[in-house]
């Protein structure tokens, strides 16, 4: 006989299964980590080394350690307790195993679901991390967009990918600066690294590259969205264009914008010419271009609220513009959306598109605030599976250990995908708790379950102390060397 579930059981907010979360879900996590560690372990193998074991230690640390994620912790947490992190830093730093590997292995996973091969979007956005000194590959003197101005900093291109609950890194370039390439840095660029064949790119470059190679991939997605850095480039509009890439590019609020199809070509013949006769194609309409930001005082502007999304402050639901206008971009003229929101009743922002004129404004006001899930992805791979924590100076480093934690943000994002259309959550919580969209499961919350289910083993009072006297010889053999170098220097006394 069955005896059905108590109404005091099943109204619960705290029953994990109406949550979609049941206890069977969390006890097989840990086996689920270790099945998706089996289909990448290949990616590690060099014509002489199999390295799957640094790999899979390296894993564990990001996704299981909450803080301190360098080679030594990592190695002393997960392998061993007198472990010094040297085999993880030649694994990551000097193991010529390829990036690429994992990372278009995560791009061929991404397509299989059906969930994911229709309404994705790629975002393409840059990242930068504080750095102590200049020693790092790409590090210099240059703006960080997180603490809003110039400082010493190590900047990455990244591509995310966005859909519904998942979204994830997907590939990304280091930013090389150009003085990275003057004769004077010869030397730094072979201590650290760079490939001979590395030559300066412009971050917008660096995205084009990318972008190229998701879409030769086969990565199934159907808009690009960027912010006004590489939305300013006419030339990157019409390269994501010309491939059938379909964009919603953020442009600052001076961008020249016709309101009417001007007319473009070789000006007319001067009657008494003078000097040298133009050649280049250019503007001959009476009617000038406009600043965005006037478009939004024409009375041919309308606006209207539409709602993007429910979020856990309430609704995105913003006034929003839309017309067709025409810029001039690689000498051509070409017939684009001026998307423009109202934030907040406060400040307007501006985005062109190149989507269909058909195209429903709803739609394009959504996809004009889908680069948030770009800030999200950032936030994740940083807050929550160590990208920041990288301390390694070399060039590869820095590509091995984005293809190390885009696998980790990847596992996050499946199994939140898995989970949501395996176990579905109980329809009478929204009533209980008077929502239309309740809050979905965070990369932490995944992160939480998984050191719950795979804790990392616990020193015992012995280990403790032996590796506390191993620290303790090595900083004293060290300071013995700096003495000793000291003492041998020109005019020591």
């Amino acid at each position: 006989m069955v005896i059905p579930m108590s109404d005091e059981t099943t109204e619960r907010l705290d029953n994990s299964t109406r949550w979609g979360l049941p206890p069977e879900a969390i006890a097989d996590l840990g086996s689920r980590l270790r099945q998706f560690w089996q289909r990448f372990s290949g990616c590690f193998k060099t014509k002489t080394h199999n390295a799957a074991g640094h790999a899979w230690a390296y894993l564990q640390g990001l996704m299981l350690m909450k803080t301190g994620r360098n080679f030594a912790n990592m190695d002393r947490r997960v392998s061993t307790p007198e472990g010094d992190g040297q085999g993880l830093q030649q694994f990551m730093s000097d193991s010529p195993w390829a990036a690429q590997s994992p990372i278009q292995h995560v791009q061929r996973e991404i397509s299989a679901p059906p969930a994911l091969q229709h309404g994705g979007v790629i975002l393409l956005d840059e990242s930068s991390d504080e750095k102590a000194g200049a020693k790092s590959a790409g590090a210099g003197r240059q703006h960080n967009g997180r603490l809003g101005k110039i400082e010493m900093s190590q900047t990455g291109v990244f591509l995310a990918f966005y859909k519904d609950v998942v979204w994830t890194w997907v590939d990304g370039e280091l930013f090389l600066p150009e003085h990275w390439f003057t004769p004077a840095m010869t030397d730094e660029r072979q201590r650290v690294g760079v490939p001979a064949e590395r030559q300066f790119a412009t971050k917008i470059e660096l995205g084009w590259r990318m972008l190229q190679r998701v879409q030769t991939n086969g990565l199934p997605f159907e808009a690009v969205a960027c912010d006004d850095l590489y939305g300013r480039s006419g030339w990157l509009r019409h390269q994501m264009d010309a491939a059938g890439l379909l964009y919603m590019a953020e442009v600052p609020e001076n961008t020249l914008v016709y309101l009417t199809r001007p007319e473009f070509g070789a000006p007319p013949p001067k009657a008494k010419p003078r000097g040298r006769k133009p050649t280049r194609p250019q503007a001959l309409s009476a009617d000038p271009p406009v600043p965005a930001h006037q478009v939004t005082q024409r009375t041919a502007t309308p606006f209207h609220r539409f709602q993007v999304r429910n979020t856990e402050r309430g609704e995105l639901r913003d006034p929003f513009a839309m017309r067709r206008v025409w810029t001039i971009r690689e000498d051509q003229v070409a017939e684009e959306w001026l998307v423009i929101r109202h934030e907040d009743g406060q400040r307007y922002t501006y985005a062109l598109s190149n989507a269909p004129a058909d195209t429903l404004h709803e739609r394009l006001a959504w996809l004009k605030c889908v680069r948030h899930f770009a800030e999200r992805a950032h936030q994740d791979a940083k807050s929550e599976t160590g990208w920041d924590e990288l301390q390694a100076r070399k060039y590869r480093a820095w590509e091995h250990h984005l293809a190390l934690t885009i696998l980790a943000t990847w596992f996050i994002a499946q199994t939140k995908l898995d989970w949501a259309n395996t176990y579905a959550r109980d329809a009478r919580l929204s009533r209980q708790l008077e929502l239309a969209t309740l809050p979905a499961l965070s990369v932490a919350n995944v992160r939480e379950l998984l050191q719950a289910v795979m804790p990392l083993p616990q020193l015992s009072p012995e280990q403790a102390t032996r590796l506390v006297v191993k620290h303790l010889v090595n900083r004293s053999r060290s300071t013995r060397s700096r003495l000793q170098a000291q003492r041998r220097a020109p005019g020591h006394t």
